[in-house]
């Protein structure tokens, strides 16, 4: 089982995809499964997990309904809003899908992420949490600090951090997204996504070196039990394009790792987190 387990599949005159403007040449464009499906099978890809594109629950509606007349997605992680009074009635709708896998939960787009410190905020995601929900969590690593104080505050959650945190790649930050991704690390059911983090380089001039430090700590801190492979397609061809990504990651993976470790990062894994 090979898995692509991060990319997005958006249709432009949908209308609710704010961040993907004019001025994003490489972006602004019907992205569907006929474009990513030679990718796929050139690197003996079983299928992947499309992610929420949009803040909008008619988003998670669109995905939702591509996967169900599309063999290739395995699964849907899709969007909401757990400060909505009625977060689990959308949840309970999107579940009569049955690609709909969890959702995730978009911190990078809070002007103050300490609001996921709020005592309701807590409140719902401790019910998913209990109910065993995969959720992912995209968050800047600047916000790291409260995401490890939401972790505290939920310790069970079945969680995930998509790519990487975002670390400063450009900044050379390091320290302070290491520590924090330590203490992440330490609970048991969070894992982290190996996806993203060519488009936090200089898009035009970034080589391997760049990131490696960041693919190598995140290896070593979640284990090759708890990282996947997520290409982050269509978004990383703003810095590289699909053959690149993986390459990356491969290079980047330790020479101690046998095939089994690279089979769970390249699928397993997130047939485990997803319960695929």
């Amino acid at each position: 089982m090979r898995i692509d387990a991060h990319q997005h599949y958006w249709r432009i005159e949908r209308g609710d995809y704010g961040w993907i403007t004019p001025d994003i040449n490489m972006l602004y464009r019907d992205f569907m499964p006929e474009d990513l499906a030679s990718s796929l099978s050139k690197h003996e890809l079983n299928g992947s997990i499309v992610v929420q594109a949009a803040p909008t629950l008619d988003e998670t509606d669109f995905i939702l309904e591509l996967a169900e007349k599309t063999e290739s997605i395995l699964g849907v992680v899709g969007w909401l809003d757990l400060f909505d009074p009625a977060h689990q009635q959308h949840y309970d709708r999107f579940r009569e899908y049955t690609k709909f896998l969890g959702f995730r939960i978009m911190i990078q787009e809070m002007s103050d992420s300490s609001c996921i410190l709020d005592p309701r905020f807590i409140t719902a995601l401790q019910g998913y949490a209990d109910r065993d929900v995969p959720i992912d969590l995209l968050v800047l690593s600047d916000q790291l600090e409260h995401t490890v104080q939401l972790l505290q505050q939920v310790p069970n959650l079945r969680g995930v951090i998509d790519h990487l945190a975002k670390p400063k790649v450009k900044e050379g930050e390091m320290d302070n997204w290491l520590r924090a991704m330590q203490e992440i690390s330490c609970f048991p059911n969070m894992y982290c996504k190996l996806s993203g983090i060519v488009t936090e380089g200089n898009h035009s001039k970034w080589k391997p070196e760049d990131f490696k430090p960041y693919i190598h700590s995140v290896l070593e801190l979640f284990g090759p039990n708890r990282v996947m492979f997520g290409s982050d397609w269509p978004v990383c061809l703003m810095a590289a394009d699909y053959d690149e990504v993986i390459q990356l990651l491969q290079e980047s993976i330790p020479t101690k790792w046998g095939d089994q470790e690279r089979a769970n990062l390249f699928g397993w894994n997130a047939k485990e987190f997803y319960k695929l």
